[in-house]
């Protein structure tokens, strides 16, 4: 099995091994070869570029890198190595995932480990990808985005009323 290399942005003076999400902000990982675009399918992405993304602003805070990746057919070079727990596993604690392509069993994979695929049909900048999250958050959120919202935790809870 092999396994990621992360690429963290640590504040100085921290030690956390794992960066600490924004308060209110969703994690989001986009599927890329060259870090400028979203290119790449699921399975044959050898980076995911992880941002904070709240209504306000966008951070960049991980990179995580894979060496043996799917080609874009699906086929691995050798059969019996599972290439999708890695992902998945480094996807860990993002709430969306955009990629080109990703195929049934590996977005069963994702989904249950409460991350939400959505597949682009075409390749695009990553920061056109963030504005329009970005923009997502700032209007009203579509219901499959309020639903990551809120078990997020990224959306303010309403108080009950009080009735005396």
């Amino acid at each position: 099995m092999t396994a990621a290399r992360r690429l963290s942005i640590v504040p100085d003076g921290a030690h956390s091994a794992a960066p600490k999400r924004k308060a209110g902000a969703l994690r989001v990982a986009i599927a890329t070869q060259d870090m400028k675009c979203l290119d790449a399918h699921f399975g044959s992405a050898k980076r995911f570029a992880v941002f904070d993304v709240s209504p306000d602003d966008w951070k960049l805070v991980e990179v995580l890198c894979f060496e043996d990746v799917s080609d874009e057919s699906g086929m691995h070079r050798n059969e019996g190595d599972d290439r999708i727990a890695p992902k998945v596993k480094a996807l860990e604690g993002c709430h969306l995932l955009f990629c080109l392509a990703i195929g049934g069993p590996s977005a069963a994979r994702v989904v249950s480990a409460k991350i939400h695929p959505i597949k682009v049909p075409d390749a695009q900048l990553i920061e056109d990808v963030l504005s329009q999250t970005r923009a997502m958050l700032r209007t009203t959120p579509p219901p499959w985005l309020r639903k990551v919202l809120a078990e997020a935790g990224a959306t303010e809870k309403k108080p009950f009323d009080e009735e005396d």
